[in-house]
């Protein structure tokens, strides 16, 4: 019992969101009498949030380093205003005009990153700007007005589902097989790591705690996947999602790039003085913030069928509170990309949740706001009370 007080009390942020995140479901599920987490509907939260979860991914590396990106939401529409013009007024191949565009964000996250590493601007103030640019370059991009619609083909972004090998009748069964597929690689996982600790006589965890966090996690996952698979089965999206997670969660925790990422926004100058090519780092995490805005741009023009001017309003502001909400620090040097994820399932549940039981948007707001102080401000408690 007091290894389970140990652990939680260590990880109080990531343990605490999780638990949040199962409360704030389980009390829709009660107020929308069991809509909010039937199958068409967790489908549909995939795919409406789909976006911001590939931008929390990116904007958690970039507060990780002690900076921020105002501008996701404009590059949002920019690019997606680009893809516009490309696939519908010139009539380019979607697979050319999907890369230009992402090349586009590319270029974006180097002007950011050049003007904030290298001549040393804050990064509030430069994406500030960045905000304001791109929002302008959109409205001069359409006119002013929507182009639409996107080929067929562009739909695959949001809208498209993985095929059924299998041929499955009321069921997606390949998606069910992935399901166990999955977990039998994180079984694997988790019990090569503790292997690895014994053999360097690390500190580890009791069996049972070990088996009863992997069943808990391998009931949630593979019920989620089963009520995905009584719809359409698994969306694109959500592979692209899970591809991000896997990717940035290795970088992050397996090489010298990721640790190199968390040194420089732990402690600015010791990472300096160790070595460490700051400005370099704090460069690439842009333009990597860059490309991933770009990625989510295409994922919600996509979703739209259209490029509109008003696109990707205030969802740096979702980005950015799905990242506090998931425990990074706004002095940098914390956060993952799964506490990341969970911020941004915790806002998108919540916006689902109040819709269905007919919250006005005022009160969304309103509460989304409270949720997002509220996490911030556990934040600052902890790090006051561990000063102490």
């Amino acid at each position: 019992m007091q290894t389970l007080i140990s652990l939680f009390k260590n990880n109080i942020r990531e343990y605490g969101m999780i638990i949040a995140l199962v409360f704030i479901a389980s009390l829709f599920w009660v107020l929308t009498d069991g809509i909010s987490l039937n199958s068409l509907n967790l489908t549909n939260l995939i795919l409406q949030n789909g976006f911001i979860l590939v931008l929390a991914v990116g904007m958690v590396l970039v507060i990780i380093t002690g900076n921020i990106d105002l501008s996701v939401g404009s590059v949002v529409a920019f690019v997606g205003a680009i893809a516009g013009v490309l696939m519908i007024n010139n009539n380019v191949p979607v697979w050319i005009a999907v890369i230009l565009s992402l090349f586009v964000g590319a270029l974006i996250g180097v002007w950011q990153g050049f003007w904030i590493a290298y001549i040393g601007i804050p990064s509030f103030i430069v994406t500030l700007a960045g905000m304001l640019i791109f929002r302008g370059l959109t409205l001069y991009l359409l006119d002013g007005q929507s182009l639409a619609p996107f080929p067929d083909a562009f739909g695959t972004f949001s809208g498209a589902f993985l095929p059924d090998i299998f041929g499955g009748e009321g069921i997606h069964i390949f998606s069910l097989v992935l399901s166990g597929i999955m977990s039998l690689v994180l079984v694997y996982l988790e019990f090569s790591k503790r292997k690895t600790q014994v053999q360097y006589n690390l500190e580890i965890l009791p069996l049972w705690l070990i088996v009863a966090k992997l069943a808990i996690l391998l009931f949630a996952i593979n019920w989620f996947v089963y009520q995905l698979a009584t719809n359409k089965g698994i969306p694109m999206v959500l592979l692209i999602v899970i591809g991000l997670i896997i990717i940035y969660t290795f970088v992050m925790n397996n090489t010298v790039m990721g640790r190199y990422i968390y040194a420089t926004g732990g402690n600015k100058k010791a990472a300096d003085l160790s070595g460490i090519k700051t400005k370099r780092v704090v460069f690439w995490v842009f333009v990597n913030n860059g490309v991933l805005a770009a990625l989510a741009g295409l994922i919600f023009a996509s979703r739209l069928n259209s490029a509109t001017p008003a696109a990707g309003n205030m969802l740096e502001l979702d980005a950015i509170a799905a990242v506090f909400i998931g425990g990074a620090s706004m002095a940098g040097g914390v956060g993952t990309v799964i506490g990341a994820i969970v911020g941004g399932l915790v806002m998108g549940v919540m916006n689902n949740g109040m819709s269905l039981i007919s919250i006005g948007i005022d009160w969304q707001q309103f509460i989304k706001g409270m949720v997002l102080l509220f996490a911030v401000g556990f934040d600052v408690f902890n790090k006051n009370r561990a000063g102490k």
